[in-house]
């Protein structure tokens, strides 16, 4: 298989934007990504696009990639749409390391987008509903809150988490979005005032979740070999792998772990040559405060009942033995659910390349950096691990 380097990555900031159209979003993801190659690329040289988005409220489903594509200046490339819920550009950016390792392509994008705000909270709500098992889940009455909520309940009845433990996920992310010109919720926030936020589903509070999000962000890539026409410093995929497990929580036989998780991490550290050891920056996908917890035992960070261990030592700040969500996360940075995967990558590529978008948020050498993607509750999930150029 043909070494996949990544020569531009970039994202549009983060939050609510009322005025803005998916089109306008995502060609600007693009072409601040096309202006990240140092040494210039012709947008018409790119010869495959994997978009990812779940295109909320249904927006354009029919020919979204070749859209999303033309509103970007890439009429020349074969672009599809992917929708894998909130890892959706996890496996589009899964798809392009796949093409070029594959030798089917020299150049290909990677991107996701998505606009969440255009659609009232309720509406939101029931859309976000169908990344689950629709008629045994979101018929029956329940939600992600309660089915990340029941996750959290299991996590401390089985391995004694407090509840300080999974508020203190959100308290760290959310300070280390403060340096993150990207990121959508940039306040400090402290345990006691996330611990007496109102409650979403018990016994998470509304802290303890990610928001509304619009967004996009692109990443492209090519051949190693050929990486050195285009940038000074690539960032090398050095592996990627890829899960699935039941979609519906009550068909697992456990809610403390993510088997497709576990999948995944086995195949990129595989791919690599690595252990979890090795690992200096991960980017989790902490759509709710548990779901890091779970990361941190699925990437085999820790043991299961290890994880809230980690919160209170501090292992897992900008400072830490292993760094995790400087850029603020779900939580924090934001969730535009198809840009999610793919902004991931961006924030890895920054930091591999010592380039953080402020000195105060740059992880000190860093070699090895992992980004880790979920769909819905577990039913999907992707892991890639990145390495910097020696």
């Amino acid at each position: 298989m043909t070494r996949v380097a990544i020569i531009g990555a970039a994202q549009t900031a983060f939050g609510v934007k009322p005025d803005a159209t998916l089109k306008a979003l995502f060609a600007a993801a693009v072409e601040a990504a096309l202006d990240d190659i140092a040494k210039g690329l012709d947008p018409q040289e790119i010869e495959e696009a994997y978009i990812g988005s779940l295109v909320t409220g249904g927006s354009q489903l029919g020919n979204f990639g070749p859209l999303m594509a033309e509103s970007a200046g890439l009429t020349g490339a074969a672009a599809q749409r992917v929708e894998n819920a909130c890892a959706s550009s996890g496996f589009a950016f899964r798809d392009a390391v796949m093409a070029v390792a594959s030798g089917r392509a020299r150049l290909v994008l990677a991107g996701g987008i998505e606009k969440m705000s255009d659609l009232p909270r309720t509406r939101n709500r029931s859309w976000l509903g169908v990344s689950g098992d629709v008629e045994w889940e979101r018929l029956a009455g329940t939600n992600f809150p309660g089915i990340y909520a029941m996750m959290a309940r299991r996590h401390m009845h089985e391995h004694g988490t407090g509840r300080d433990q999974i508020a203190g996920v959100a308290v760290k992310n959310r300070g280390h979005a403060l340096a993150n010109p990207k990121a959508q919720l940039r306040r400090a926030l402290s345990l006691e005032d996330a611990l007496a936020a109102p409650t979403l589903a018990d016994p998470l509070g509304f802290s303890d979740a990610c928001g509304i999000t619009d967004g996009a962000s692109a990443v492209i890539l090519c051949r190693w070999e050929d990486a050195g026409a285009f940038s000074d410093r690539p960032v090398e995929v050095v592996g990627s792998g890829a899960g699935s497990d039941v979609v519906a929580l009550h068909d697992r036989a456990g809610c403390t772990r993510l088997d497709a998780v576990r999948r995944a991490a086995r195949q990129a550290y595989a791919g690599a040559g690595i252990e979890p050891g090795d690992i200096d920056i991960a980017e989790v996908h902490d759509c709710f405060t548990i779901a890091e917890l779970l990361a941190y035992a699925d990437l085999g960070f820790c043991d299961e009942a290890q994880a809230g261990r980690l919160i209170d030592e501090g292992e897992t700040r900008l400072g830490g033995r292993l760094p995790v969500n400087v850029s603020g996360g779900l939580i924090a940075k934001g969730h535009p659910i198809g840009a999610t995967g793919t902004g991931q990558i961006v924030e890895l590529v920054q930091q591999l390349r010592g380039e953080a978008a402020a000195p105060e948020r740059q992880v000190p050498d860093a070699r090895y950096g992992l980004a880790h993607n979920v769909g819905g509750s577990g039913g999907s999930a992707t892991v890639h691990i990145l390495k910097a150029a020696a």
